[in-house]
C-alpha cells in the first residue's frame, strides 16, 4: 500500500471514533430466530453463488481428514475436525459482504464477496484472523496434551480401535469429558471475541480492536442468549458435517448470512 492509502484508512478510523461508540442491543431467542429466517433467506436468494463459496469449507474438512490419516495422528481426526469450526466467522467473511450488499439493494454475486479482500478491511480481518489461528493452534496443543496424559505416546493402531477404546472404557470417557470441557472454553473465546466482530469490520471499516471490543459488550449485554447462538451453532456443524461434510454447503452459508443479521440486531450506530 501507499503512504495515501494509509492516510485514508486513518482519517476513516478517526471518523469512527469521532462518531462515538455503538449503541448494544438487548436481544432475546426470537432475534435469533429471526436470524436464522433472514439467513436462510440470504442463502435461499443467493445460493447459487453462495454454494460454491460453501464448497471451500466441506473440501478442507476431507483434505484435514486425509491428512491427519496419512501422517499417523488418528488420535487428532476429532480435534482438527471441531477446530476448523473455530476458523468458521473467518471464513464467512464474505458471506458477510453478500448480506450487506443485499441489505443495500445492491446486486451481488459471489465476485462481490472478494471485494472486502481488496479493500482497506482487510488490515483488520487479518489482524482478528491471525488470533482466531492462534487459538485453533493452542487447541490442538491442548488437544495433543490431553491426549498424552491419557494414553502416553501410544499411537492408535486404527480408527475403529480408537473409537471403540473412547466410547467403551473409562479412559475414553475421560479422555471425552476433560476434551469437550477444554473445547467449550476455546469456543466460548472464539464466541467472545469473533460474534459480530467480523460483520462490523466488514460494515463499518473499523479497527479489529474496536471490533473485538464491542463483541464482547454483546456478550455482556446478552450472555444467555449469545450463549444460546453458541449452542445453535455448534450443533448445526455438527450436523452439517453428516454425511462426510456434505451438509456443510448448506450450514455453513445460512449461519454466516444469519450471522450478520444478528450483528444488525445488536449494534447500532
Amino acid at each position: 500500500m501507499e503512504i495515501g492509502d494509509y492516510d485514508m484508512i486513518d482519517a476513516t478510523m478517526e471518523r469512527e471514533a469521532a462518531a462515538g461508540q455503538p449503541a448494544i442491543e438487548t436481544i432475546g431467542a426470537q432475534d435469533l430466530k429471526d436470524a436464522l429466517k433472514a439467513g436462510l433467506d440470504d442463502f435461499m436468494a443467493m445460493r447459487t453463488d453462495v454454494l460454491f463459496l460453501a464448497l471451500m469449507y466441506p473440501v478442507v474438512m476431507l483434505a484435514v481428514v486425509r491428512l491427519t490419516f496419512g501422517s499417523g495422528l488418528l488420535e487428532m481426526v476429532f480435534p482438527m475436525v471441531t477446530g476448523l469450526a473455530l476458523l468458521g466467522p473467518l471464513i464467512a467473511t464474505g458471506l458477510y459482504e453478500i448480506s450487506r450488499l443485499r441489505e443495500r439493494g445492491e446486486f451481488v454475486s459471489w465476485r462481490q464477496s472478494f471485494a472486502v479482500f481488496q479493500s482497506s478491511r482487510i488490515w483488520a480481518i487479518l489482524t482478528l484472523g491471525l488470533a482466531l489461528l492462534a487459538l485453533f493452534a493452542v487447541w490442538l496443543g491442548a488437544a495433543s496434551a490431553i491426549y498424552q496424559a491419557h494414553y502416553g505416546d501410544m499411537e492408535p493402531p486404527s480408527l475403529a480401535w480408537f473409537f471403540e477404546e473412547v466410547l467403551t472404557t473409562g479412559n475414553g470417557w475421560s479422555l471425552i469429558i476433560i476434551g469437550h470441557a477444554v473445547g467449550l472454553i476455546f469456543a466460548f473465546a472464539v464466541l467472545l471475541i469473533s460474534v459480530v466482530s467480523f460483520p462490523m469490520i466488514v460494515d463499518r471499516n473499523c479497527t479489529a480492536v474496536r471490533a473485538v471490543l464491542t463483541s464482547i459488550k454483546v456478550v455482556a449485554v446478552n450472555p444467555g442468549t449469545m450463549i444460546l447462538w453458541g449452542l445453535i451453532v455448534t450443533a448445526a456443524m455438527m450436523i452439517g458435517t453428516l454425511p462426510l461434510f456434505v451438509g456443510l454447503i448448506f450450514v455453513m452459508p445460512v449461519l454466516g448470512h444469519a450471522s450478520w443479521h444478528l450483528y444488525r440486531r445488536t449494534v447500532r450506530f
